[in-house]
């Protein structure tokens, strides 16, 4: 099955990217996976794989069948401590659209006072992507992530920005593993600003909980619904 890769240019001129090369030690203090939540984590990805398992064929299919290219997507981003990893999706876009373009975007969005639109890419969508992003299957593939330690199931979103774009007050976000769903995705995502999502990212670094971990899954149901619909 062939897959589509990405690596950002930070990729090409460095081997790794990790905290310690920001030079600044005050900027955050990792904090490990807590053993409830990655059991959480192991077993709901675990679940989840089972009971998606036809999603995936089916999803794989109508790729496949559509537009003749690659099955998955898979582009570097920054997670935990400002390590890179391997994210996985779906593809949705042709596979002529250029992958850089959603990073130069992102890039645009840290200087803006407005709320952070997605990027329109409707007329690069294969047939189906519309759906597989309304329904957010096209994010299912990052379940593997989970299972290997580098996302987990609640989080803030995988960062395609290099962690010394931030601010210092803005880095804290990366002293915990990045998630499928996170505060920012229940509480406005795309009608809340560049600042605005990164103080939920750092309000939930600050106050993980099982309780806050559970109450972000209950309203990532109603969100995903919505989208749906629209």
């Amino acid at each position: 099955m062939s897959i589509v890769t990405q690596a950002s240019p930070a990729d090409r001129a460095s081997s790794s990217c990790a905290a310690e090369d920001v030079q600044d030690d005050e900027i955050w203090e990792f904090r490990p996976t807590p053993s409830w939540k990655r059991v959480t984590d192991v077993s709901g990805a675990c679940l989840l794989l089972v009971m998606l398992a036809p999603v995936f064929l089916a999803t794989a299919v109508l790729i496949r069948l559509t537009s003749g290219g690659p099955v998955f997507f898979v582009q570097s981003r920054v997670g935990a401590n400002g390590r890179k990893f391997r994210m996985w999706k779906f593809r949705t876009l042709t596979t002529e659209t250029d992958p850089n373009e959603h990073l130069r975007y992102v890039a645009s969005l840290t200087d803006s006072a407005g709320p952070l639109k997605k990027l329109d890419l409707h007329s690069r969508l294969i047939p189906g992507g519309g759906l597989l992003r309304a329904t957010a299957i096209d994010e299912l593939p990052q379940l593997f992530n989970v299972l290997r330690g580098e996302m987990s199931l609640i989080g803030p979103r995988p960062d395609v920005l290099e962690v010394a774009e931030y601010r210092p007050w803005q880095r804290r976000r990366f002293a915990v593993v990045p998630g499928l769903s996170g505060l920012w995705q229940v509480s406005g995502k795309n009608e809340l600003t560049f600042d605005e999502m990164l103080e939920l990212d750092v309000r939930y670094v600050d106050q993980r909980s099982v309780m806050l971990d559970f109450t972000i899954l209950l309203k990532t149901i109603p969100v995903v619904l919505r989208m749906t619909k629209g």
